[in-house]
């Protein structure tokens, strides 16, 4: 179908994609080896560039995080030929200094979610990427100007804490997740981080925060009404940052995830069954 390539995605709100500037709209429905992604992925010209918006939760925010389809989110993206993707997505903060409405752009992640599988790997074929810094460099400074440029109040670099969810942290545990020295906590850049790496997609993520989760006495326990509450103040701002990083974002990719799975694979290729090497065509066709 023509106009449905894209080399930037951003993966968030079912609203994102309704900001100024955007033309040549197209709604795709995609299908993947894991199913289908949260739903229709939507492409549309930004100045120069072709990108393709994604809402995490599917629209009217159908799916808890244990319940997104991350495989069948990032393979569809990258058959569409996206080499860059912005994750949009509510934190809440662990640290005095990180106040509701702030923006930040984390620059490591501590994985406590119990969900399903985290790779595109297995079934014959066996890769070990390296995930030592989980987003891109590159993207993550051109988001963390952009949002300068926006008047956002942001915060450059933090480990972001991904817990299962859909509940909220006990007290206890978010005092624990203080003491271990994390920043923000939040429950979707995992998996989507991970497969994102292995699919040699960058990936970044500009994080709101919407309230200081459970662990600051003074303040009234997270609440669904507070999380929406500040969100909906940020998705303007979300819209501007984003418009501002999409004329930045360069085809030339001298950052590690554009060569992930380069000396990733440990697999012999003649040991590789056929069926995964066709399903997995997308992602692996220049290695095997």
């Amino acid at each position: 179908m023509p106009g449905a390539e894209a080399t930037i995605a951003v993966i968030g709100g079912s609203g994102l994609y309704e900001m100024d500037g955007l033309r040549d709209v197209h709604s795709l429905k995609v299908s993947t080896p894991f199913g289908d992604p949260s739903d229709e992925i939507v492409v549309a010209q930004l100045g120069e560039q072709r990108i393709a918006f994604l809402p995490r939760h599917g629209r009217g925010h159908r799916l808890s995080p244990s319940e997104v389809p991350s495989r069948a989110n990032i393979y569809a993206l990258k058959t569409l030929g996206v080499e860059h993707i912005v994750s949009v997505s509510a934190v809440g903060s662990l640290r005095e200094d990180i106040a509701p409405l702030h923006a930040v752009i984390p620059d490591q992640l501590f994985d406590r979610t119990r969900r399903g599988p985290s790779t595109f790997f297995g079934h014959g074929l066996v890769a070990h990427i390296s995930f030592a810094e989980p987003f891109c460099p590159e993207l993550s400074a051109i988001l963390y100007d952009a949002a300068k440029s926006c008047g956002a109040t942001v915060h450059r670099g933090g480990v972001y804490v991904c817990i299962e969810g859909p509940q909220f942290s006990t007290k206890g545990e978010s005092q624990v997740y203080r003491q271990w020295g994390m920043d923000i906590i939040g429950m979707t850049a995992l998996p989507e981080a991970k497969l994102a790496r292995e699919a040699e997609i960058c990936y970044a993520t500009l994080a709101f925060v919407t309230d200081y989760d459970v662990w600051r006495e003074s303040e009234e326990p997270v609440t669904v009404a507070m999380i929406v509450g500040n969100l909906l103040k940020n998705v303007r701002l979300a819209k501007r940052i984003v418009k501002a990083a999409v004329p930045k974002i360069s085809a030339q990719r001298e950052c590690v995830c554009a060569k992930a799975l380069q000396n990733a694979i440990i697999t012999s290729k003649d040991r590789i069954p056929e069926n995964v090497k066709e399903e997995l065509a997308p992602i692996i066709g220049r290695y095997v």
